[in-house]
């Protein structure tokens, strides 16, 4: 007799569907998985065993027949201890310790680690197994209690949360649980921004940047506040739509680092100078997502840029460039999203004066070559807006100048919402993301305008992504103007973001 359940489990960070199919053979007494389990799940025929004396049932051991488990498909890698549950019932019904009802458990996925005393233990990737079950068409989803914070918000699946193998069991032989009722999702804002003093200059240029999601670099002599600005700008940007929030908690989710919930911020993640590459970019051998995804839909900070290592700084490219990163392993390739804004901070020169009119720089000319040659042209080229951040005057640090952030904030969401509008028939949300064969749909210049940008094209001998960038960066800033269309004012301010950091 062949008994048949649905698991789930994470193979190299993504979720995968499982079916379990568990027999009885003749011989000793004995618990047998085969289909690539890792240790882990091999190792849960004893919590098992355990977890079954503790609601009365009998062990495998004490059965006088052999236990087979095939985890079909045979040649993924399963992976984590995911499957303690659906094992745990499986075993349950092959030797008719569990009453079988075919409407509880047709299009139900069981997810769970067990402990020893029955206790239904938090999994990794909870919120990504339910998206996949969703995109499978599963209709119901047994799961840990204390993964429920996860996946409260699902309307479209029936989700059951129990504490313990024996709620599992009861429910299972009684179907009288309801499932748990899914609350409203609610985007969140920030609006407490803390900044030091800030020229208009610099401000515009920060808002512009988190409009339109365009990545920025401020350079400076050291203690001008560059970093304190970083941290700062990941509040202009709105909360995170539904969907958005869904996208940035999978990847948490996966590395069992998603604590309270759904994310309804931005993330802001700072990785050091002397992070490997592996860390930022993600791979390794589990193929694990790394900073570049975890930022994702929100803001990647590089401080002390020039010290990031080579490798980390070209590798950034390709998620500039295409909103991803892809991990290649000798069976699979894995892209993860890491669509984020990004911001670098750095000096003029190793220690940091090079160019200041108060102290004077020790670095040697061959040094400060050395140190500026470290951003190699393609990565500048990838970059929208530069901005210069002076030394605050003495006289200014205690200036009671007032900004009103929350008004800017409202504003920034506001014509975000207008901008998401425009392109509601497209698969981008942003004016950063505008792909290269949809730029004459959506910039149009008049006829002065495209005149007076031939001759900046000329003048500076502009690359092709350089040309688009300072397109995309114009149309920004004409929907903060609240314009009819681009001007020349427009364009000239897009040049000048750009054209500084090519000088």
């Amino acid at each position: 007799m062949i008994k048949k359940l649905k698991g789930a489990t994470l193979s190299n960070f993504q979720p995968e569907i499982v079916d379990l199919e568990i027999g009885l053979t003749s011989g000793l007494a004995g618990f047998q998985i085969v289909g690539l389990p890792d240790e882990t799940i091999n190792e849960a025929k004893e919590r098992i065993s355990l977890a079954l004396k503790k609601i009365g049932a009998k062990p495998p051991n004490q059965l006088s027949k052999k236990v087979v488990v095939n985890l079909a498909p045979a040649d993924i890698k399963k992976e984590g201890s995911h499957l303690d549950l659906p094992l745990a019932l499986a075993y349950l019904l092959v030797t008719g310790q569990l009453k079988e009802k075919f409407d509880l458990f047709e299009k139900t996925i069981f997810v769970g680690e067990l402990g020893l005393d029955g206790k239904l233990k938090k999994v990794k990737g909870i919120l990504p197994i339910v998206l996949q079950a969703l995109k499978l068409n599963y209709q119901k989803i047994v799961l840990p209690k204390d993964n429920l914070k996860e996946v409260v918000f699902f309307k479209e699946i029936e989700i059951y949360a129990f504490e313990n193998l024996a709620e599992v069991v009861k429910f299972l032989e009684s179907g009288e649980y309801l499932p748990i009722e899914p609350e409203v999702f609610r985007s969140e804002e920030v609006y407490e921004i803390d900044l030091p003093i800030l020229s208009d200059y610099l401000l515009r240029g920060l808002i512009i940047s988190a409009l339109g999601r365009h990545n920025l670099l401020l350079y400076g002599p050291p203690g001008t506040g560059k970093t304190l600005i970083a941290k700062s700008l990941v509040c202009f940007l709105p909360g995170l739509s539904y969907e958005e929030s869904l996208e940035v908690s999978s990847i948490y989710s996966s590395l069992g680092i998603l604590e309270n919930g759904l994310i309804k911020i931005p993330p802001f993640r700072a990785p050091h100078h002397t992070s490997s590459a592996v860390s930022i970019l993600g791979g390794g051998k589990d193929a694990k997502p790394g900073e570049v995804s975890l930022a994702h839909r929100g803001v990647l900070f590089f401080d002390e840029l020039p010290e990031f290592k080579r490798d980390v700084l070209e590798g950034i490219r390709e998620p500039l460039e295409n909103g991803e990163i892809v991990v290649a392993r000798a069976k699979k390739v894995i892209k993860y999203p890491a669509k984020f804004l990004f911001i670098g901070a750095y000096n003029p020169c190793p220690c940091g004066y090079y160019g200041d009119e108060r102290i004077e720089c020790k670095c040697t000319l061959s040094e400060i070559n050395r140190y500026q040659r470290k951003l190699s042209g393609p990565l500048l080229d990838r970059i929208d807006i530069k901005l210069n951040v002076p030394r605050l005057e003495s006289e200014k640090i205690f200036e009671s100048k007032r900004i009103d952030f929350k008004r800017i904030k409202e504003k920034i969401i506001e014509i975000t919402e207008k901008i998401k509008k425009r392109y509601s028939q497209e698969n981008f949300k942003y004016n950063s993301e505008i792909p290269y064969d949809k730029i004459k749909s959506y910039i149009k210049l008049g006829f002065e305008e495209e005149k007076f940008f031939k001759k900046i094209i000329d003048s500076y001998n502009l690359s092709l992504r350089s040309i688009h960038k300072i397109l995309k960066v114009s149309l920004t800033i004409k929907d903060w103007d609240e314009a009819e269309k681009i001007k020349i004012d427009h364009l000239a301010e897009a040049v000048q973001y750009k054209i500084s950091q090519d000088d």
